[in-house]
C-alpha cells in the first residue's frame, strides 16, 4: 500500500482529568474511505478536530500531506483546510445567509476565482448532491436532509483532496440515509477523494467502507477492512457489529 496521506502517532489528549486518547495511531491512505467508530464520548470526533487543527494534541504527531499539523502557524492552517474540508454534524450553515452565500464563504476565504466563477462553482456543486437552483433559499426553508446536502456541497466547493464527515446520517430518515451514502461514494468516485467519516451507523458504514477503525481504551484497537474486522475476536469489535453498541452513540 501507498505511504499514507495522514498519519497519527503517539497521538494524546484530555480534558481536564478526563483523558480521550492515550496512544492514538492511525494511518489514512489516498483514495480510501475509512470510517472511525467507537462508543459514546470516545473522542471520534476530536481526531478530526485535531487533524484540521481546531484541537491540539497535548502529545504525538500528526502528519497530513508530510507537514506536521501541529506546527503549522496560522497561514499553514489556512492552507491545510484548502486541502482538508470537514462536514459537520449539523451541516454548520450560516442561517443569515442564502445557500449560494453559505457555498460560496470558504471560496471567499480562500481566494477562490473571480465572481463568475464562483457562481459557476455553486451551480456546479448543487448539482453534485442533486439540489440544483436552490441558490437563494435559506437553511431554514430546507429539511434536515436538504441541509446536510448543502452542507457537503460547501465542504466540496473548494475541491479537497479529504473529506472528513462528522456523524453525516445522524437525525435523518433512511430514505436520506441512503442518499448521503450514496453521495459520498459518488464524490470519492467522481472525485477522487479520501473520506474520513465519523458515525455510529453500522449500515453506512458497511455500506460506504473500505476500512474501518475501532476506537476502544483510548487507542485504536482495531483497524481493517470491513471482512477482517467480522472475523476479528475483540469481543467489543463483534458487538459493535452486531448492533448490540452504536445505536444510541452521541459524540462530542
Amino acid at each position: 500500500m501507498a505511504e499514507p496521506i495522514i498519519r497519527f502517532s503517539g497521538v494524546t489528549k484530555s480534558f481536564g482529568d478526563n483523558s480521550v486518547y492515550e496512544g492514538l495511531d492511525l494511518e489514512i491512505h489516498r483514495g480510501e474511505t475509512l470510517t472511525i467508530i467507537g462508543g459514546s464520548g470516545v473522542g471520534k470526533s476530536v481526531c478530526l478536530k485535531m487533524l484540521i487543527g481546531l484541537m491540539v494534541p497535548d502529545a504525538g504527531t500528526i502528519h497530513a500531506f508530510g507537514q506536521s499539523v501541529t506546527e503549522l502557524g496560522d497561514q499553514g492552517l489556512i492552507s491545510l483546510r484548502s486541502r482538508i474540508a470537514m462536514l459537520f454534524q449539523g451541516a454548520a450553515l450560516f442561517d443569515s445567509m442564502s445557500v449560494e452565500d453559505n457555498i460560496k464563504y470558504p471560496l471567499i476565504e480562500h481566494n477562490w476565482g473571480t465572481p463568475g466563477e464562483m457562481n459557476k462553482r455553486v451551480s456546479e456543486v448543487l448539482e453534485m448532491v442533486d439540489m440544483p437552483g436552490i441558490q437563494k433559499l435559506k437553511p431554514a426553508e430546507l429539511s434536515g436532509g436538504m441541509r446536510k446536502r448543502v452542507g457537503l456541497a460547501r465542504s466540496i466547493a473548494i475541491k479537497p483532496e479529504v473529506i472528513l464527515y462528522d456523524e453525516p446520517t445522524t437525525g435523518l430518515d433512511p430514505v436520506n440515509v441512503r442518499r448521503i451514502n450514496g453521495l459520498i461514494l459518488s464524490l470519492q468516485e467522481r472525485l477522487g477523494v479520501t473520506s474520513i467519516v465519523v458515525t455510529h451507523d453500522m449500515d453506512t458504514v458497511f455500506t460506504i467502507t473500505d476500512r474501518l477503525a475501532l476506537v476502544y481504551e483510548k487507542r485504536i484497537a482495531f483497524a481493517g477492512t470491513p471482512d477482517e474486522a467480522r472475523n476479528h475476536d475483540l469481543m467489543y469489535l463483534r458487538e459493535f457489529i452486531q448492533g448490540g453498541r452504536g445505536t444510541l452513540d452521541i459524540d462530542f
